[in-house]
């Protein structure tokens, strides 16, 4: 069992310690990265959620109560965010920060991992996970902006933030194929499968790239908030309410893993467009990336043997 988890988070690993070490080396111009990165979150990854929910078999799977389960998981944990920041003792734009990383995720890590433990049944339950997370995880973290940040988040803008993320498009576009039994045509369903093939090893690799330990240098009392919040508060909550909702097996396994995941590295772009702490967020990140490659572990464990 260990084993088969090490296995599935080693290419995750992997790839993410190439990107690195290809960011470091500049075996690539500073340029290519971003543009990298733009093309896996607007296009590779989009095509990899459309393919696996259009094509997956969700008739065994508890869609209803998956989502309720990491909804409510992360509501629980939002509000007990905003509950306790009082006694954080830090500022407004810091306390943006602590919050993405507790609440957000990494949808590379994620997929990846789940890929490895279960294959194309994975990539299905990992969308499931990926339609719930992203539109809730964006509006508690605007709404957090528009309320503790510096600058200004409208209505309309966060509205339009959600409507348009390419991953929820994407996967209501699968899940409306999958919906309706239309499917993907065989032409272009070759074609979307190729673009979803590339999607992780591109996406992992622009994580790799954008890791900074060194960012970790200033803001620890909250970084340390950020990850008790992810790793400790978060796992627990999602685990006692997919007991409750009775969500078990491959279900419960993937809503788990990820309610484990290190934050976004979007994140950071959130924080530095909408007046947040960049840099405590730059620390956070970096934090979680080594953290996860610890906790994950422990969270599919605890899944395969209390909600296998």
């Amino acid at each position: 069992m260990i084993g088969a988890i090490l296995l599935a988070l080693a290419p995750a690993a992997g790839l993410i310690a190439l990107g690195s070490a290809l960011k470091r080396g500049r075996f690539m111009p500073d340029e290519f990265w971003p543009g990298a990165e733009r093309l896996a979150y607007f296009v590779l990854l989009p095509a990899l959620l459309i393919h696996g929910l259009a094509t997956a078999d969700l008739s065994q799977v508890p869609v209803a109560r998956l989502m309720l389960a990491i909804a409510l998981s992360l509501a629980v944990i939002a509000a007990l965010l905003v509950a306790l920041r009082p006694s954080m003792r830090i500022g407004g734009p810091a306390f943006t920060s602590v919050f993405q990383g507790g609440i957000r995720f990494n949808n590379y890590v994620g997929l990846t991992v789940a890929a490895g433990l279960l294959g194309g049944p994975g990539i299905a339950l990992a969308a499931v996970a990926n339609a719930t997370i992203v539109p809730i995880a964006n509006l508690f973290c605007i709404l957090v902006f528009a309320r503790f940040a510096q600058g200004q988040a409208s209505l309309s803008g966060i509205t339009r933030s959600i409507v348009t993320n390419p991953l929820i498009v994407a996967s209501g576009l699968g899940a409306m194929l999958q919906a309706t039994g239309l499917g993907l045509p065989p032409g272009l369903e070759g074609m979307i499968r190729a673009l979803g093939t590339a999607a992780l090893p591109i996406g992992l690799l622009c994580v790799g790239a954008g890791f900074d330990l060194f960012a970790v240098r200033r803001g620890l009392r909250a970084t340390a908030i950020a990850c008790a919040a992810k790793f400790l508060a978060l796992p627990l909550a999602t685990f006692v309410i997919c007991m409750a909702l009775g969500v078990r097996g491959e279900a419960a396994l993937v809503a788990m893993l990820f309610q484990s995941l290190p934050t976004a590295t979007s994140s950071y772009i959130l924080a530095r467009h909408l007046g947040g702490d960049a840099p405590l967020m730059a620390g956070i990140i970096a934090v979680q990336t080594v953290v996860a490659a610890l906790v994950i572990p422990l969270a599919l464990l605890a899944a395969m043997r209390g909600l296998g």
